[in-house]
């Protein structure tokens, strides 16, 4: 199987790194005439300032692999580190305080709350963990909706922008706490091929400038190939992990 190592030597490596698994498998159902396994041998490693893309066809095992990514869901065999800490017997509340300080998701629907203004939107992972936010984090807020190009939206609805523009929002809304890992599923499912491609951009650009590493499920093999790098898993198993040419 491949394991994927970062560049630069094992002394970077170390210091660089965001995520690992080692040997990681998932079975659902075990001792049952249901018993299904779906992940099996999983090793690999994110480091900081990756955008990497995880492609392979549908029933591959992408979706339940990025469960366990983001500790919402926990491995039946191995282990998976997240900041160097291992995760597999962490309690419900620890978990959660790791996902919520670690972590951002966006997903392909982009769950935006109708009732809220966009820059609350924004604002709700730290509203969740502390509570009302400062002048410093409704500063934050403005400035990643500038960099998204909605610097002028923050009164709207999310109902009042459009599908694209919603995207945008869950992209801001999920660095709002500036994870080390940014976890994308589908994000440009439902967009047209030219927004797909801005918001993809976005992506690059957060990369680049927070330096978090990114893991992207994609159908895409044009947005895949635009990534540093992709992993592709079929049947439950890495198959494939290699750089992108530049």
């Amino acid at each position: 199987m491949p394991d994927s190592t970062l560049r630069g030597g094992p002394e970077s490596a170390d210091s660089q790194q965001v995520l690992r698994l080692e040997g990681v498998g998932k079975l659902y159902n075990p001792g049952t005439p249901l018993q299904t396994q779906v992940l099996q041998d999983i090793n690999l490693r994110l480091g900081r300032g990756e955008l990497t893309a995880l492609i392979g066809p549908s029933g591959s095992g992408k979706s339940t692999l990025l469960n366990l990514l983001g500790l919402l869901d926990t491995p039946s065999a191995g282990e998976l580190y997240l900041l160097g800490q291992p995760t597999g017997n962490l309690d419900d509340r620890t978990r959660t305080q790791l996902r919520n300080q670690a972590l951002g998701f966006v997903f392909q629907f982009h769950h935006l709350i109708a009732a809220f203004s966009v820059l609350e939107n924004v604002l709700m992972p730290l509203m969740i963990g502390r509570g009302k936010p400062t002048a410093a984090d409704l500063e934050l807020a403005r400035s990643l909706l500038a960099d998204v190009g909605l610097g002028g939206f923050g009164d709207h609805k999310p109902t009042q922008i459009s599908g694209g523009q919603q995207q945008r929002v869950a992209i801001a809304r999920a660095l709002m706490l500036r994870p080390a890992l940014l976890l994308a599923d589908e994000p440009t499912g439902n967009l047209d091929t030219r927004t797909a491609e801005k918001v993809f951009e976005l992506f690059r650009h957060f990369n680049r400038s927070f330096g978090c590493a990114v893991l992207v499920v994609t159908h895409d093999p044009r947005l895949a190939a635009g990534c540093d790098r992709s992993i592709e898993l079929v049947d439950g198993r890495i198959v494939s992990d290699q750089a992108n040419k530049g």
